[in-house]
């Protein structure tokens, strides 16, 4: 697009708080984002065009203006700038009318059954025939004026719009919307990327915009070595999609990645494992033009230093690998809002998959209905797994269509090489003490894992007290985001790269992905697929010296209650330590057959009462989602965060992304009877008092329950 003069600079699209962008600068540069993005959405270059440039048109309304800058009053009349936008439909040829609506009226709200009841149908049916009309019609002959002078600007002919010309248009739109069938609209689902984009980006969007939808060059994990077999196979296969079982260390993550053609989303279920594929990605493509994006909710603090656009790049669309959670991919299970947009950018790219198995069930069941909306979606699929029950393996492999999978698995002579731990059954933790002794002695690192933040922050205690002079540290998942982060790097960078001995105590956040090797570990027994996931942080680095050395790994027998064996399940703890031979080697070989043993059923969650996509079609209204409320329900998801009393008032004064390092991330039901004050601000956080938080021992809850129970003013 070339350079225009801005066309009333004083009609603003975003208040003051949010930039003071004029209305003219907005359609500009979403014109210009949505223009660039139709082709990688394959849709129509001019069509797009003309959506994004009227999609906020109605905000040349004096009503609009009037309430950008004012504080909300319940005594307004509902009034949406996508409803006046509406009336400018008669500017535009009857065939482009669809497509149009669809980029206009539901970029904000659900056309009906909006949360406050503020969609297009749900404000048609509110209030009395034409009343609806009449509210954002107000003054139509003056300010349209103003709009048509706008948009004339950028090319649009133009004409005076009569009132039964808007009329029309609205009740067109209406009766358009009305007849919608179940499904998603593309034309939706790119208007939102490119506002979204424009709104984050501003002026810096044409430069970014020219590095997206880039196929990352993953050349540099052509790297056949001997130690890694999966380096040495074929990854070329016609085949689509793949399914890859194979011990750590084997090379699983790499030749996943020369599977792929295209874009990619790389899924783990973990923080401290999407962190560390991050840093890895960006290690490895340092000297490519990939656009490497980190999505989680502690995200921003990974990502301090670099500029305010590149963070706000980070959820948006077009990257070239992006790593995230499966759970940030559940919109489009669910329908909830924006996951036209997100469909779109997963279209016929590469998803991987990464050791699903440790989900929940519900977690678990929402994985598989991810991967019937992708393969829908053309999307290469690849799963990765080192530990996968037979019911599970299967379950996939129905849904990806098993001739159409590329299944990949070692010899059994090859998974004799990876065999590396020697398993001990013990009654109890202070069996373990000598053990530990012994091993500290002989300049070991040590790692002991426990299921609770409490049982940790005691050992913890425990281990200063026996061994003051040994490095140590605690990592559970009750610290500040920003000590967690600065934990995170500690752990992998210091401690697992130290001569001399070393003791970490962690909860189970080091499962999955974090690249450390103890020699020695001590754990509380936990459900099998967990326990062999802790396992490969022991004798973790594979070298032609390490192959046929093993190394003690220590494991402590169930509680004997279910109370106690929270948040896991008592009889699946107690098969898996039934499973496991005592003194003996543990065969890689063998560990499918004993995952078999403890899993002899899988429990997948139903969930098709809530997801959106049924027998490989939508049942969802076009230009309607539902809330993000019915996901977390589903999820369980109970998360809330604190802040000490100390940071409460830089707290409120900050931006999110310094407010995110204040927080102590903590399930609801752990604080909800203590009557903590909680700010209005940011994510709403529950103030705790200073002294039951440090950066080595994290939140520490029981003493937050103490400090309640003798003396309920203690705030």
């Amino acid at each position: 697009m070339t350079h225009i003069m801005n066309t009333h600079p004083e009609i603003l699209a975003k208040s003051n708080k949010n930039g003071n962008v004029s209305l003219f600068d907005h359609l500009r540069l979403v014109s210009l984002a949505a223009e660039q993005m139709s082709e990688a959405f394959q849709l129509d270059e001019e069509l797009v065009r003309k959506g994004a440039l009227i999609h906020d048109i109605g905000k040349a309304s004096p009503e609009f203006q009037r309430r950008l800058n004012e504080a909300y009053s319940p005594d307004w009349e509902p009034f949406r700038h996508e409803i006046a936008s509406i009336f400018f439909l008669p500017l535009f040829q009857e065939n482009e009318w669809p497509a149009l609506t669809e980029m206009i009226v539901a970029h904000h709200k659900s056309i009906i059954k909006d949360g406050r009841s503020l969609g297009l149908l749900d404000l048609d049916m509110r209030f009395e025939e034409g009343i609806a009309f009449e509210n954002h019609y107000k003054y139509f002959q003056d300010w349209s004026k103003i709009a048509l002078e706008i948009l004339h600007s950028f090319g649009i002919k133009i004409f005076e719009i009569s009132r039964d010309d808007a009329y029309n248009a609205y009740e067109w739109a209406i009766m358009y919307c009305r007849r919608l069938q179940n499904g998603w609209s593309r034309w939706r689902g790119i208007l939102m990327a490119a506002d979204h984009f424009a709104s984050a980006i501003n002026e810096q969007t044409k430069v970014k915009m020219d590095c997206l939808f880039k196929v990352p060059d993953l050349s540099f994990y052509n790297r056949p070595f001997w130690l890694y077999p999966l380096s040495e196979v074929q990854a070329d296969n016609e085949k689509p999609h793949t399914l890859i079982a194979a011990p750590t260390g084997a090379g699983k993550t790499d030749f996943l990645l020369r599977r792929c053609k295209s874009r990619i989303f790389y899924t783990l279920p973990f923080q401290a494992s999407i962190n560390a594929m991050y840093a890895r990605f960006c290690n490895d493509l340092k000297n490519t033009q990939a656009d490497i994006r980190l999505l989680h909710a502690s995200s921003e603090i990974i990502l301090e230093g670099k500029s305010r656009e590149d963070r706000a790049l980070q959820g948006l669309v077009g990257s070239s690998i992006k790593v995230l959670t499966p759970h940030q991919l559940a919109g489009i299970v669910f329908g909830t809002r924006g996951y036209e947009t997100l469909l779109l950018d997963l279209e016929g790219n590469d998803v991987i998959l990464d050791e699903i198995h440790t989900y929940t069930e519900i977690s678990q069941a929402i994985v598989l209905k991810l991967i019937e909306i992708l393969k829908s979606l053309n999307c290469r699929i690849h799963v990765g797994t080192a530990t996968m029950p037979s019911l599970l393996y299967e379950r996939i492999l129905e849904l990806l269509n098993k001739k159409d999978v590329y299944e990949v698995r070692l010899n059994e002579s090859l998974l004799e090489t990876f065999n590396r731990h020697i398993i001990h059954k013990l009654n109890d933790w202070d069996s373990a003490l000598p053990e530990i002794d012994k091993s500290l002695s002989e300049g070991q690192k040590v790692l002991l894992v426990v299921n609770r933040v409490k049982s940790a922050q005691d050992l913890y205690e425990a281990m200063v007290e026996r061994f003051p002079d040994i490095p140590k540290m605690l990592i559970h998942g009750r610290f500040k985001r920003k000590d967690r982060a600065e934990k995170e790097k500690l752990l992998t960078n210091k401690f697992n790269n130290q001569n001399g001995p070393c003791l970490v105590v962690s909860t189970q956040v080091v499962e999955v992905s974090l690249d450390i090797s103890f020699d020695l570990m001590v754990t509380d027994c936990a459900p099998l697929d967990s326990l062999i996931q802790r396992f490969g942080r022991i004798n973790r680095k594979r070298t032609k010296d390490t192959i046929g050395k093993y190394k003690p790994i220590f494991v402590v027998a169930p509680p004997d209650s279910e109370k106690d064996a929270l948040p896991y399940d008592l009889e699946i703890m107690k098969k898996s330590y039934a499973v496991l031979s005592d003194g003996e080697l543990l065969p890689e070989k063998e560990i499918p057959n004993l995952l078999d043993q403890v899993y002899t059923e899988i429990h997948i969650e139903k969930i098709d009462l809530h997801a959106k996509f049924k027998n490989n079609q939508w049942c969802l209204k076009k230009l309607a989602h539902e809330p993000k409320s019915a996901l977390f329900e589903l999820l369980d998801i109970d998360s809330v965060v604190c802040i000490l009393q100390s940071d409460m008032e830089i707290y409120k004064e900050s931006v999110s992304s310094e407010r995110m390092k204040m927080e102590i991330p903590v399930n609801f039901r752990t604080v909800r009877y203590l009557n903590l004050p909680q700010l209005e601000v940011g994510h709403r956080p529950f103030i705790v008092p200073d002294d039951v938080y440090s950066e080595e021992m994290g939140l520490m809850i029981h003493k937050l329950k103490k400090k309640k129970d003798n003396d309920d003013n203690f705030i």
